[in-house]
């Protein structure tokens, strides 16, 4: 007997836009849920997201679009655990930790 493994859903996140913090939440709320689509406001709340009931819970590949954009933007030293991160390594080790794939183009 074979059995097979469902494919990890993908999704796109465009972010050449992304020049903050609400401009990223914005862009990954309608990347995962559609326009206006919601996914986290701050690391804690995507955290509460990737844990399921606010679209889709991982595991899944997030394509990320125009990265470079958003890393030139999203600066800020924040603590994640015992760990101190630039804001945009933060959303990435958040991502990653949760079981999401993420793909920077």
């Amino acid at each position: 007997m074979t059995v097979t493994r469902p494919e990890r859903p993908t999704y796109v996140l465009d972010g050449h836009r992304i020049i903050d913090r609400a401009a990223f939440y914005t862009a990954l709320g309608a990347a995962l849920n559609g326009p206006g689509g919601y996914y986290g406001s701050n690391l804690d709340a995507l955290a509460d997201c990737l844990h399921g009931g606010f679209g889709p819970a991982p595991p899944f590949t997030l394509v990320w679009e125009d990265s470079d954009t958003a890393r030139r933007h999203l600066t800020g030293t924040v603590y994640l655990g015992d760990r101190r991160l630039d804001y945009f390594d933060a959303i990435l080790a958040t991502l990653r930790s949760e079981g999401v794939a993420v793909e920077l183009r």
